[in-house]
């Protein structure tokens, strides 16, 4: 069995890939826009509002989910979707962080 490159580097390159991957897909980036739009947990079918089927918005939603980057409740026999505010704030600072990082090199470090 072969083993994870992944294991090479260190636990923050690995926790900014796994968010970054999440990133990766111009629907997942919609879903999120649109959750942070309304400002309140969705009920009701996200895919009403993107121009993809339902199946596939659930794809989505579980990598979103997976990532930490939005939270989802049983209700019955539908889920609430909403943004995870500690996530999103986390994103934001490693990307803030690893793109400072890059721009100044090592004369800047992140905590």
């Amino acid at each position: 069995m072969a083993s994870s490159k992944t294991s090479l580097f260190d636990s923050k390159l690995n926790s900014s890939a796994v968010l970054f991957k999440a990133l990766a897909h111009p629907a997942r980036l919609a879903i999120l826009r649109y959750l942070a739009e309304t400002k309140v947990c969705i009920t009701g079918d996200i895919s009403d509002e993107l121009p993809l089927s339902r199946t596939t918005i659930n794809q989505h939603l579980t990598e979103l989910k997976k990532a930490g980057l939005i939270q989802g409740t049983v209700d019955g026999v539908k889920v609430n979707y909403c943004l995870n505010p500690q996530k999103v704030d986390e994103l934001v600072t490693m990307a803030n962080c690893f793109f400072n990082e890059i721009n100044m090199g090592s004369e800047y470090e992140c905590r």
